[in-house]
């Protein structure tokens, strides 16, 4: 699942092979831009915002994409076979070497001035910028909304998905439902910033294995917990009356469940 280092390393490989490079071909696949033609401009770099990923073109122009749920990108020498089928890329961009496709992209567009229209992000845990204290207290506004949900929210701290959510909580031995003020959030916010650092230039995993063990709790749902051997348990977090709501996976035995008075309606 894509999240911010997803995005960083989606960024970095385009960066290498295409910054300082001038696009021979570009191919938006996306009926709004189906005109735009980009042949001739120059790349001047090419950086993740959160979990966004943005390609500077000249002129304050970027090209914007988000992978959402299952986007990807792959950049490989000119004349390389893709590997996922052809009906699902979104964009392709090519210099006199190489080639970068976006498949399945959930966003895919051109932006003005992209730092402003990002800007509502909150601060990117691998961002140059990083900003742990503003995260903490972007995350301390509402201290009765349920952790795992406040941990989703991109304007308060950008990079953090689904699988993070699930694995910070399960890692800190914190129950996702508890209220981000019952929450060390110092800690929590740091335990973010160290995963998403340390897999940035990996294959992501949080144990320390990179096959069929790489998560503690996440798509383990039934499964035994590798630390108590209690069922891992696979449930989902939000109300009906949000966008919010997502799978989640949590064992009940490391992180016991908040008092009730503290559970978001719904649960």
């Amino acid at each position: 699942m894509p999240e911010g280092d997803t995005a960083f390393q989606a960024a970095a490989s385009i960066a290498a092979a295409f910054t300082g490079k001038p696009l021979a071909y570009s191919q938006f696949r996306v009926p709004r831009y189906a005109t735009v033609d980009l042949s001739g401009r120059t790349v001047l770099a090419s950086r993740s915002i959160g979990k966004h990923v943005v390609v500077d073109v000249g002129d304050d122009w970027a090209i914007h994409t988000h992978m959402k749920m299952e986007g990807v990108w792959r950049v490989h020498p000119l004349g390389t076979r893709w590997t996922k089928p052809a009906h699902t890329a979104r964009l392709v961009l090519r210099t006199d070497t190489h080639e970068a496709v976006g498949f399945d992209l959930g966003v895919c567009e051109m932006l003005r001035h992209p730092d402003e229209a990002l800007s509502y992000l909150g601060p990117d845990l691998l961002g140059p910028t990083w900003n742990p204290e503003l995260a903490v207290a972007n995350l301390r506004r509402d201290r009765d909304r349920p952790i795992g949900l406040a941990l989703l929210d991109q304007r308060l701290m950008a990079g953090v998905g689904n699988v993070y959510r699930c694995e910070a909580c399960f890692l800190r031995g914190v129950h996702p439902h508890t209220g981000a003020g019952d929450v060390d959030l110092p800690a929590m916010v740091d335990l973010c910033h160290r995963l998403l650092v340390a897999n940035k230039g990996r294959v992501r995993t949080t144990t320390g294995h990179a096959r069929s063990r790489r998560y503690w709790v996440y798509g383990r749902g039934g499964r035994p917990c590798m630390r108590c051997g209690t069922a891992i348990v696979r449930s989902f977090l939000g109300t009906p009356d949000t966008t919010e709501e997502r799978v989640l996976y949590h064992c009940p035995h490391c992180q016991p469940e908040p008092a009730r008075s503290s559970l978001p309606s719904g649960s």
